[in-house]
């Protein structure tokens, strides 16, 4: 295995914290809006879920063409996200954990020579794969963070009412 353990164990099992990081709460709650302005937990799953597909977009194209640019990615602006939000929750889950198990399988089979292809970032500039990969999966933790400290406050607000 190529890709280092740090990299490989959180591409295989990050993700699959957020199934305890929700567990208690009703579809209604993770729909609810904690934070005004800010996305509900359900609307940071989506963002997680249709992310991953750009993901693998971009990952694609860097091991077909020679250090291709990519713009900024905005989920407001990605179709996909926007038709996402109106699927159930079991739908946007199960997309996530399968899309995950693929996209893991897949890179986990690079060659050293795949794992040194780049991409450039609009803020980072070039990047690697292995530079890729740990930009996708801190961008996935912190939204994870986020998520976790929602869950939080919901579950301290169902408390409250009992």
């Amino acid at each position: 295995m190529l890709i280092p353990s740090s990299i490989s164990t959180r591409l295989q099992y990050q993700h699959k914290s957020l199934i305890d990081i929700i567990d208690g709460l009703s579809d209604e709650e993770i729909r609810r809006s904690v934070y005004p302005g800010k996305w509900s937990i359900f609307e940071n799953i989506v963002h997680l879920e249709t992310y991953q597909h750009t993901f693998i977009r971009r990952v694609r194209e860097m091991l077909e063409s020679d250090n291709p640019t990519f713009g900024r990615y905005t989920a407001e602006a990605d179709p996909l996200f926007l038709d996402h939000c109106s699927k159930s929750s079991r739908e946007i889950m199960q997309d996530l954990l399968g899309t995950r198990k693929e996209l893991a399988a897949g890179m986990l089979t690079f060659t050293e020579n795949d794992l040194a292809k780049t991409g450039s970032h609009p803020v980072y500039g070039p990047m690697n794969m292995l530079q890729w990969l740990n930009f996708f999966l801190l961008h996935e933790a912190h939204h994870l963070f986020t998520i976790f400290k929602m869950a939080a406050e919901l579950k301290r607000m169902q408390q409250n009412i009992i």
